[in-house]
This record gives structure tokens, C-alpha cells and sequence, in this order.
């Protein structure tokens, strides 16, 4: 009987802390933007496996042109696509009269680099890495200098014009592969 009234207790507490612990976990989140699906493009280096075809194995660079050669089926439009999208493409083109039921699997090796100059200790090209904040790639260049502005932003994600975001508590931007980001200057 005991038993039976703590475990009803239990179920009443819980029951009056997951709501709450919803709510609180709602407001603590920084931004209901997810990061960017990465898609790939020229510079990008990718493995693809075909298993049980070692034969087709191997490392492909998605070229200028944004496509990647591939054995048997040639060249593939990987441009814009992320990396599940040419997964079912290359499985697609395998399974149509060249493999009986293709299992293929892609991962990106190697990302294009993103760049970040202006207020930074380190100004430069750096490596891109899945969910990457601004936050983050200020670290990545050692961080604000004593003049950079810290409330604003600026970042021109490839063949775009350059766009000012703000920066403050719990906000983030995003960074994706090939932007160039700008740190300016406060002004005391």
C-alpha cells in the first residue's frame, strides 16, 4: 500500500514537472532557426562506398562545373544537393542496369573552407564544419580584437550580396560553407 502511494506521488510530480520542464526548455532555446542543411558544390570532397562493388569505392571531388564522375553511370549533378540527395541519385543511377540492388553510402571528407576578416585576432580562410555559429568561428579565429563590434555582424554567403545581423544574448547566426564573414569596428 506504501509502495502503491509513492509511486502515484511520483506520477503526480512528474506529471506537474514535464509540462513545465517543456516550457522552460522552450525558453531557453536560442533560436528557432535550425542550422543549414549542408548542400554540396565545387571544391567539396566526398567518399562514396558501394558495398560489396570495392571497384567503386573511393574518393570523388565534386568539380567546377559541380559535378562528380563517377564510374559506370559518369558524371553526376551533385551541385545544390545535400549529401542524402546524391546518395539515392548515385543508388538510382547504379540500380538501373548496372548493380541488382546498390547499397551505397556517401560522407563529405573534406568541406569548402568559410572566411572571416575584419575585428579578428587570426583573419582568414578556415575549415567549415557542420553547425557552425558565428559564435564559433570567431573562436576558430582567436577571437574579438579590443575594437570589434560585438552586436553586429556581417556575412555574405556565396554569390550573395553582404547582409548585417545582429548579434545578441541567446540569438544565432549560422554560418555556411564558402561565406565570408566580416567583424567591423565599434565605435566607442
Amino acid at each position: 500500500m506504501k509502495f502503491r502511494a509513492i509511486i502515484n506521488a511520483f506520477a503526480l510530480a512528474l506529471s506537474v514537472a514535464m509540462p513545465l520542464a517543456s516550457a522552460v526548455g522552450a525558453t531557453l532555446q536560442s533560436s528557432d532557426e535550425r542550422p543549414p542543411i549542408y548542400t554540396l558544390d565545387s571544391g567539396d570532397k566526398i567518399r562514396v562506398v558501394v558495398y560489396g562493388e570495392q571497384s567503386l569505392n573511393g574518393e570523388y571531388s565534386v568539380g567546377p562545373a559541380g559535378d562528380v564522375a563517377f564510374p559506370l553511370i559518369g558524371n553526376l549533378p551533385a551541385k545544390g544537393k545535400s549529401v542524402a540527395e546524391l546518395q539515392q541519385a548515385i543508388t538510382a543511377k547504379l540500380a538501373t542496369g548496372y548493380i541488382l540492388d546498390p547499397r551505397v553510402s556517401v560522407e563529405v571528407l573534406s568541406f569548402r573552407p568559410f572566411y572571416i576578416l575584419g575585428e579578428v585576432n587570426r583573419p582568414g580562410q578556415y575549415p567549415y564544419a557542420t553547425d557552425l555559429s558565428v559564435d564559433q568561428a570567431v573562436a576558430t579565429a582567436g577571437g574579438y580584437t579590443y575594437r570589434a563590434s560585438k552586436s553586429k555582424i556581417f556575412i555574405r554567403h556565396l554569390g550573395e550580396r553582404e547582409v548585417e545581423y545582429k548579434l545578441g544574448k541567446g540569438k544565432v547566426v549560422w554560418v555556411r560553407p564558402g561565406d565570408s564573414i566580416r567583424v567591423g569596428e565599434r565605435y566607442f
